[in-house]
């Protein structure tokens, strides 16, 4: 720590804590009129067809039913569901109701009523006859595949991403450095493998949901369950074709998100019957709708080769990403680049020469969307696999190995953006991890003589803490006339305690306590601009927004105490009570009452923050499992992860948010699998088929934190929210090898394939 920090780096409780545990209304349905229409969409039993004819004529029959909609009545201009900042990277590829369906689940018609019964009669009368088209459904032949799945002359793609849609084409790319082939050649060995991984759902507690309606200026007012109410304004005002400054967004507090929340799933729907009837309107997504018409996480083939010496050093890595992105490209062409610049940069240390390319490509499938790890989880899976396979023909411990090969602080990592690493602890996490972890004893295979066997398995990982020279953060600091203080901001608080860590920031930056400061946000006709809650980049960007307003805000409030005292600015101090100078001191009250009595200096400051640098996070995580041979069952004993976020603003909310993302992993890596039958049907459409883990299922969890000192970052801050989900899958994929001697590549790892003692997809 540069400076003895009082409030910063506390495990401070939550600002809504006693809210939440009280059970006290703050959710949407909670703070939004019961009187609003019910909206539900009819959805595509079939995975690509061409609607011949649709006749709602008896559903608007039913009594209550108030308006149905078809793709006859919607606006001929595409959009993109993605919340990214414009001109967005994903293409333009739909529109609120489509002639052409393109997924099992796709939305056929919009229906509005007083209930839900009523509702639910409407969409059994409405009459569709469909052209049935032949359907892609594997990535494998997807490009290039004579069936196109947007066929369409008005589809979009604003930024140059690689993207061709009559080739199924959503993104392409190849970047290098060095010569791959060359210093391949020279290697020891040369190995290439290739990894799987699934459409993971995000399974947050509180599904999709939307409330509508218009306010006393004709303007539609949206309240919503959302990551990104700034990008949802301008989604929804994109999609009905009109100015997004009749659109105000705002959000209540949110039941969960993990990135499910940064596409705008739910709203559109709403929001067309409202604008439309003029009536307030409300969605609620079923948990099945969430499964099967959600925004899982891209389904990506990954092939890695590596080339190193016999002593361990990597010289080559090449890694090649074939990504699923559905029926549609929300975060397509964003997702698949951290499956590689977020996973070879870990072996900086000796690396000669790397190589990433990858495609994206439309399937006939559930559209796919962001979720928590956002390409990261799927490439570090991979790559983090093959380094422990690497380690095991090379008869190396796979600690060792990465010993060997880490990046350290004060490299540049080339396969980052060329980013430096101003901020490293991974050597120190690695070997903090190493010895809680006890590796030296329980990485030896044991049996422990009744049929089950137990056996430890290793990972790393790196993120980022924003989408570098893009992302912006603001923050409004406000002296109250009380003397306390208001904090605005347009970041979302979707359960990670965002709130509390930027107020926690405020505090530090004026020497107040966390109960004299108070958090509005976020709204988009309230709260300053700021791209949402994404990107790991809250912390990192809003953070150092709120430190600026703060020293601006500290500046603006010496200029008035400075009048009050009758001296110069420049002989004045600011101090957490007030102000002091010449002429003695003045108390925060009185200078909040001099702000409203002939006075020209603003109380207040905004400020926008951006940074040209992502400095990444680090994680190193080891697990120890018993795998019972007669079952196939893993049962977890214990994980241990060591973690460099920087400064830890409150150490109590970045283990909580380890944890979490732990389990989250843990469920990726074990039971949570997506199939689709031969029509592109989802199995795993509830609960009881899509197996999520609870906290019985995860025995002993320990996060411990190996600070650095990010200089870009407030307090020397950087992210945690995603970096946490990344190191299960392969840790236990490492662990079960161990135990069987059967190397898994394709996740989920099931017991029925543990029995079956070969990987299959």
């Amino acid at each position: 720590m540069e400076k003895e920090l009082n409030t910063v780096n506390r495990g401070l409780r939550k600002k809504d804590a006693m809210q939440l545990l009280l059970g006290k209304g703050v959710y949407l349905e909670d703070i939004t009129p019961r009187d609003a229409l019910v909206v539900k969409v009819l959805r595509s039993p079939h995975a690509h067809a061409l609607i011949r004819e649709i006749d709602t004529a008896l559903a608007e029959k039913v009594e209550g039913i108030a308006a149905v909609y078809t793709y006859k009545d919607v606006p001929q201009r595409r959009f993109t569901l993605a919340g990214q900042t414009s001109p967005e990277p994903s293409p333009w590829d739909r529109l609120i109701l489509d002639r052409r369906v393109r997924y099992v689940g796709d939305p056929v018609a919009i229906v509005a009523g007083e209930n839900e019964k009523c509702v639910d009669q409407a969409l059994r009368r409405i009459k569709v006859a469909y052209e049935v088209l032949e359907p892609v459904l594997d990535i494998h032949t997807a490009l290039d595949n004579p069936v196109l799945v947007h066929p369409e002359e008005d589809w979009v793609s604003a930024l140059p991403v690689g993207a061709d849609n009559k080739r199924n084409l959503c993104a392409h790319d190849v970047t290098e450095e060095g010569d791959v082939e060359a210093v391949m050649a020279r290697c020891d060995v040369t190995f290439t493998r290739t990894y799987r991984t699934k459409p993971c759902q995000q399974a947050m507690m509180e599904t999709f949901r939307t409330y509508t309606e218009m306010d006393a200026y004709g303007r539609l007012h949206v309240i919503s369950s959302t990551q990104i109410v700034f990008h949802l304004r301008r989604i929804i005002a994109n999609a009905l074709d009109i100015p997004q400054s009749k659109v105000r967004v705002e959000k209540p507090r949110i039941g969960g998100g993990f990135g499910a929340k940064q596409t705008s799933v739910a709203e559109i729907y709403p929001a067309f019957v409202t604008w439309k009837t003029g009536r307030p309107a409300r969605m609620v997504y079923s948990r099945k709708e969430c499964q099967t018409a959600g925004c899982p996480r891209h389904e990506m083939e990954m092939t890695v080769r590596i080339g190193a010496m016999k002593d361990g050093r990597i010289r080559a890595i090449d890694l090649y990403t074939l990504s699923n992105t559905g029926a549609y490209g929300e975060h397509g062409p964003t997702t698949v680049g951290l499956s590689g610049h977020k996973s070879i940069p870990l072996y900086t240390g000796g690396l000669e020469a790397f190589r990433f390319g990858y495609d994206v490509v439309y399937t006939n499938v559930q559209a796919a969307g962001a979720y928590r790890g956002y390409g990261a989880t799927q490439g570090i899976f991979a790559l983090e696999s093959a380094v422990n396979e690497l380690a095991q023909m090379l008869d190396m411990d796979p600690v060792a190995l990465r010993e060997k090969n880490i990046v350290k602080e004060g490299m540049t990592m080339p396969a980052y953006y060329n980013e430096r690493a101003d901020a490293c602890a991974l050597d120190r996490c690695l070997a903090r991890c190493k010895e809680l972890f006890g590796w030296a004893e329980k990485y030896p295979v044991r049996d422990m003589g009744n049929g089950k066997v137990r056996a430890a398995g290793v990972a790393m990982a790196m993120q980022g803490s924003c989408i570098s020279a893009l992302d912006v953060g603001s923050a409004t600091v406000r002296l109250q006339e009380d003397g306390t203080y208001a904090l605005s901001i347009g970041a979302a608080d979707m359960g990670t305690g965002c709130d509390t860590i930027l107020a926690q920031i405020a505090c530090e930056c004026l020497g107040c306590g966390m109960e004299e400061v108070t958090v509005f946000g976020a709204d988009t006709d309230a709260s300053p601009y700021d791209s949402g809650s994404y990107a790991s980049s809250t912390t990192y960007i809003t953070g150092k927004a709120v430190e600026r307003a703060c020293a601006e805000l500290k500046e603006k409030l010496r200029a008035i105490g400075a009048e009050l005292l009758g001296c110069a600015v420049e002989e004045t101090e600011f101090f957490p009570g007030g102000v002091r100078g010449a002429g003695g001191e003045v108390s925060l009250a009185k200078i909040a009452n001099k702000s409203t009595i002939f006075n020209n200096v603003a109380a207040q400051a905004t400020v926008s923050h951006s940074s040209p640098v992502s400095p990444p996070p680090y994680m190193v995580g080891m697990v120890e499992i018993e795998l019972d041979k007669e079952t196939g069952s893993v049962e977890i004993l214990d994980y241990k992860a060591v973690v460099d976020c920087g400064t830890p603003i409150n150490p109590n909310l970045a283990r909580v948010q380890a944890e979490g993302g732990i389990v989250q992993g843990i469920g990726m890596a074990l039971s949570e699998n997506v199939t689709y039958d031969s029509r592109g049907r989802i199995a795993e459409n509830s609960f009881l088929q899509y197996k999520i883990p609870t906290r019985l299922d995860m025995g002993r969890l320990q996060v411990e934190f190996e600070s650095s000192y990010e200089p870009t970052g407030p307090f020397g801050a950087k992210s945690i929210g995603e970096i946490v989900i990344n190191t299960p899958s392969p840790a236990l994929a490492h662990a079960i090898q161990r135990a069987t001697g059967v190397w898994h590549r394709t996740l989920p790892i099931t017991p029925e394939k543990i029995l079956m003692g070969k990987d299959t997809p």
